[in-house]
């Protein structure tokens, strides 16, 4: 049997998939894609998340954070390390990513550490940034650190 592809599941993913549907046309089809590739996918990769995904999805309505927490409850968590937090730093600093968007920084720095096949995300503005992915793939590059492919749900569609 083939060895599945690896998939970092960051929290906006997670979020788009179980909440309400959105008044706001673009998040409405962003909600849409995100339960069609999460359909079509389950097959095709082994889900990742980590303590900082955890995190999050427990925040905020009790009952949207309920449906988070039952969404992620069988999906094996990444670890967090010292050293997670050092790469998450440097992201930090070289990236241009605010401190008080650390956590979005760890996102990165996990995927990369753990050298999962693809990071996705709907965070377009640290994460799926294509001025941020083009910056950490020079980043580490120079650190010889591993960089897995960053996208959306909608860009892991797989057309057959």
């Amino acid at each position: 049997m083939e060895k599945k592809e690896t998939v970092y599941l960051e929290s906006s993913v997670i979020s788009y998939f179980t909440a309400r549907a959105s008044r706001d046309v673009v998040v409405l089809a962003h909600q849409q894609i995100t339960m069609d590739w999460w359909e079509t996918s389950q097959n095709r990769y082994e889900f990742y998340i980590s303590e900082i995904v955890k995190e999050e999805v427990s925040r905020g309505d009790p009952c949207a954070s309920s449906l988070r927490m039952t969404f992620i409850d069988k999906i094996p968590h990444l670890k967090l390390s010292v050293e997670i937090e050092t790469i998450a730093e440097m992201y930090i600093n070289e990236l241009n990513i605010p401190k008080d968007s650390i956590r979005d920084a760890l996102h990165i720095a996990i995927a990369c550490f753990h050298k999962v096949d693809y990071l996705v995300t709907w965070n377009c503005t640290h994460i799926a940034n294509a001025h941020t992915i083009k910056k950490l793939y020079r980043l580490n590059q120079e650190h010889g650190l591993y960089t897995p492919v960053i996208c959306t749900p909608e860009e892991l569609i797989e057309v057959v």
